[in-house]
């Protein structure tokens, strides 16, 4: 897990927050649950998506991890025109808000739906889907994902040409 700074919540005049870099890590667990943490995009963790799980290029920003309180993390995850995740699924769900691009998913009954930037998309739990860029266009979303008994993510097989070329349903979101 990378550093966290604590921002207090006593405010200073003109409304500026004191923010702390090394003292988050010495502060009790009490005083942490009292206080706002901060993560600054300097220390967010980049990595390349593994090919084991994912086809083509793929870039994930992890925004935030879960924590005592809230069983869920975020990140922006970028996939390049044509790439995508494999199959998996999430045993407390997820939701998906697409920042920019189109976002294509598709479910085992062989629904592919896309969706665009401004939209979002809830994942129930235990539901096999995968999701990435359409074919000529890049794309990045927000997710959300919850965590359940500190699993938030179940990696399957790959998803094939064909599935991920599949036409896009009659649920697809008129623009």
């Amino acid at each position: 897990m990378t550093k966290q700074n604590r921002v207090l919540g006593s405010v200073l005049a003109g409304g500026v927050a004191t923010t702390l870099s090394g003292a988050a890590a010495a502060a009790s667990a009490e005083d942490m649950l009292a206080s706002q943490i901060h993560y600054p995009v300097s220390e967010h963790q980049f990595f390349t998506g593994p090919e084991a799980y994912f086809t083509g290029k793929v870039e994930v920003e992890m925004l935030f991890p879960p924590n005592e309180t809230a069983a869920y993390s975020g990140a922006y995850v970028t996939f390049e025109a044509g790439a995508r995740t494999a199959w998996h699924s999430h045993p407390a769900g997820q939701h998906m808000i697409v920042m920019t691009g189109t976002a294509r998913t598709g479910t085992r009954d062989g629904k592919v739906l896309e969706f665009g930037p401004g939209e979002a998309l809830w994942c129930p739990p235990d539901i096999d889907h995968w999701h990435g860029a359409t074919p000529d266009a890049h794309m990045k979303h927000l997710v959300l994902t919850g965590v359940k008994n500190g699993e938030n993510v179940v990696w399957k097989e790959k998803v094939s040409d064909a599935e991920y070329g599949a036409d896009v349903k009659a649920e697809k979101q008129a623009e």
